[in-house]
């Protein structure tokens, strides 16, 4: 059924609610818009005279497909010719002009969509609206009568007919109308159709489209050598160790770092590995992996810890059961490796303004960023917004991943012309935001019967929080740390959940799942060791108690349908199933695997279904779900990040190795849309990739698989 939304004027003009901030959806009236070719009907549509509809994009692009979705949701609302629309990004500093009109310009958690899709169909409806008046009006008929398909609107009694380009003048005069009845997706004809990306000509025909590829006249190349130490500083340099080194104009020293300038990034990089450099290494020389775990393991044998959940009676059934289910679970740190290091570009202009171009998932935070460095008004900072090569909340820019921003910042101001500083892929991996290292021990009570009566989790960690916002933290407690635990879904008469929080000298940071990467694998595999404790099928067992979950319920059924698992496998071939529910959507999983001579996995084949309520492009969809499936399954079989003396051990992709072509499963992704609401896509499809895999190993040898990556430790030659 259609939503009826109450749009009254002072409403509509002013407020609305947005991530828990102010949100205003207004309307600029341009006081020459009937003399214009162009004229913007609303802050997010503008309608040319020859037709064209540009919609505005408040949210990066990093590959997930938002700039196409997002437009196609306004076009949708707005009956426009899909062959006639583009899409621009906003200009940040337009929302800060226009009261911040654009809401939030930050894209991360898969936000785009979900948090965002109401007041763009409700954009596009009213625009809509408002064209179907001015046409009437034109006519002198009554608005009724009109209809608008395709950007044309049809008089229906007369069958006489206006472009949209034709009455936009007029139209962006009308007062917005009170209400506006959003479409029944299920009469969308161009929202939830399979549609091609926006963006892809562009880079199919390699058009300088990402801040890495960015030309500019007299532009220098910056390259970078950080402290190697987390938390270390610069103590000297010896600028004569580049005397022989051809193309260099400047060394800038930074509090952490120096920066080599030269005509070429390759002369700046090869000086930059050649400067003798001092450091004050500083308190953290000593940190090393091992130490680090023994930190973590402290917190899980720790006698009390603040609580976040906890259902009945979880001790007590504990006491009566009668069998006992024990495992303790690891992961490490794990770096984002974006194919595109981080980067940026910087011109410092005579009028005192600034040009910038980085890849980002945070316009309005490289615009402050350098507005707050350079000292100078943000609406002096002019972000010329590039498509990304991956982010993965690398580039969020809170919590300190502005940094590459900040450095850039400060060494092109030590020079008088275009600087772009690019980091090596050592640099990248090794100066990363990670994400944390975290551990979790559980204790699962059964009865006689095989059923699951008590559940006891301790998670033990680094916080997100504790780096960026440790005001959020109350009573040691980072409640997005236990995410897939506090909402766990098995129906557990018993639950007990607890954190200790362990914050080591490694900067932490949002990660795609985030915590969802780590929580999916423990808990999945766990509840896999409870089914084989109780005697019984993995996946039946997680149907009967998902029985009261019908989102999850459907995705786990349509996994294992789709991989056959009531019919025997192929012979030495194994199957493990999962399912995590993560950014409002529901996953599962289903994988079959066979193992090498070695002990480790080859992953054959990957099934996962995703319900995000509603779909807005199918292709998208189901293109990063496939991502998702590279994604997880580069992190969960083979990286880690690893300290030694204070150090990252790791520096390219032979030490954090990516997935193989060759080693490319086939990938079936199924859409289970239930409808109703919108879910994240982009996120939620890794979650519950690597514990299907662990728990096909676990089928597989009897032996679960409880500390990731696998090859490092679950090789049988490990």
């Amino acid at each position: 059924m259609s939503t009826e939304l109450d749009l009254s004027r002072r409403s509509f003009l002013l407020t609305s609610s947005l991530i828990g901030s102010a949100f205003v959806l207004g309307f600029h009236l341009p006081a020459n818009a009937a003399n214009t070719p162009d004229t913007e009907i609303n802050a997010w549509i503008v309608i040319s005279a020859d037709d064209t509809v540009t919609i505005r994009v408040a949210h990066s692009e990093m590959g997930q497909g938002s700039f196409t979705a997002l437009t196609m949701l306004v076009a949708e609302e707005l009956n426009a010719d899909w062959s006639k629309v583009k899409a621009a990004f906003v200009d940040p500093r337009e929302n800060i002009t226009r009261k911040k009109i654009y809401g939030s310009m930050s894209t991360i958690a898969s936000n785009a969509v979900r948090k965002s899709q109401e007041y763009l169909r409700n954009a596009g409806a009213s625009a809509r609206e408002m064209l179907l008046s001015a046409a009437a009006q034109k006519w002198k008929v009554p608005a009724n009568e009109c209809v608008a398909t395709r950007g044309v609107i049809t008089h229906t009694p007369s069958k006489r007919t206006l472009s949209y380009g034709a009455v936009a003048a007029a139209a962006a005069k009308l007062t917005p109308p009170e209400k506006v009845t959003l479409k029944d997706p299920v009469t969308w004809t161009i929202a939830g159709k399979p549609t091609k990306r926006l963006d892809i000509p562009d880079k199919v025909h390699a058009k300088p489209i990402y801040a890495i590829d960015v030309v500019l006249p007299d532009m220098l190349h910056a390259a970078i050598v950080q402290c190697p130490v987390f938390g270390g500083k610069l103590r000297s340099y010896d600028e004569s160790s580049l005397r022989n080194h051809k193309g260099i104009t400047k060394v800038v020293p930074l509090e952490n770092a120096v920066a080599v300038i030269g005509e070429s990034y390759w002369q700046a990089q090869r000086a930059a590995k050649a400067l003798a450099i001092t450091w004050d290494e500083g308190a953290n020389a000593d940190v090393s992996s091992a130490g680090i775990a023994t930190f973590i393991d402290n917190g899980l044998a720790q006698a009390e810890a603040p609580s976040a959940r906890n259902d009945g009676d979880t001790k007590g059934a504990l006491a009566k059961a009668a069998k006992v289910v024990e495992a303790t679970y690891r992961v490490p740190f794990l770096s984002h490796a974006p194919m595109e290091t981080q980067n940026a570009t910087l011109r410092f202009n005579p009028d005192g303004t600034v040009d910038v171009w980085a890849p980002t998932q945070n316009t309005e935070a490289v615009m402050s960023t350098v507005a707050k460095i350079a000292g100078i008004d943000p609406l002096k900072v002019t972000v010329h917004i590039t498509y990304s090569g991956g982010g993965f909340g690398r580039r969020y820019g809170p919590f300190g991943t502005s940094d590459y921003l900040e450095q850039a910042t400060k060494i092109a101001m030590a020079v008088d012309k275009p600087v772009k500083m690019i980091w090596s892929r050592e640099e990248d991996i090794q100066h990363d935001y990670y994400r944390p290292v975290s551990a979790a021990k559980f204790t699962a009570g059964l009865d006689t019967a095989g059923n699951l009566v008590a559940w006891n989790t301790r998670i033990s960690g680094h916080s997100l929080l504790s780096m960026g916002n440790p005001a959020a933290i109350k009573n040691n407690m980072d409640e997005g740390f236990l995410i897939a635990f506090t909402d766990n879904p098995y129906a557990v008469e018993n639950l007990h959940l607890d954190y200790a929080m362990r914050n080591t000298p490694i900067p932490v940071g949002y990660w795609r799942s985030t915590h969802h990467s780590q929580n999916g694998y423990f808990r999945e595999c766990f509840f896999d060791e409870i089914a084989r404790a109780a005697g019984q099928d993995p996946y039946e067992y997680r149907r009967k108690y998902l029985a009261k979950a019908p989102k999850q319920l459907a995705v786990l059924d349509t996994v294992a349908k789709a991989i056959g698992w009531d019919t025997p496998a192929p012979k030495g071939i194994f199957r493990g199933i999962a399912q995590v529910d993560a950014y409002e959507s529901f996953v599962a999983t289903a994988v079959e695997i066979s193992l090498n001579a070695d002990g480790t996995p080859r992953v054959h084949r990957v099934i996962s279904a995703i319900d995000c309520g509603t779909v807005v492009n199918p292709d998208s969809t189901r293109s990063q779900m496939e991502g998702s499936v590279v994604w997880a399954l580069t992190a969960g079989l083979y990286d880690q990040i690893t300290i030694k003396n204070g150090r990252v051990e790791q520096g390219n992709f032979d030490t954090y190795p990516m997935l193989r072509l060759a080693d490319m499963p086939e990938v079936e992704i199924h859409l289970v849309p239930s409808g109703g609401f919108f879910g994240g896509v982009g996120e939620p499809g890794a979650a519950a990739v690597m514990p299907a895999v662990c728990n096909a190993m676990l089928a597989a040898t009897g032996k679960p698989v409880r500390e990731l990556p696998v090859i490092k430790h679950n090789a049988a030659t490990a």
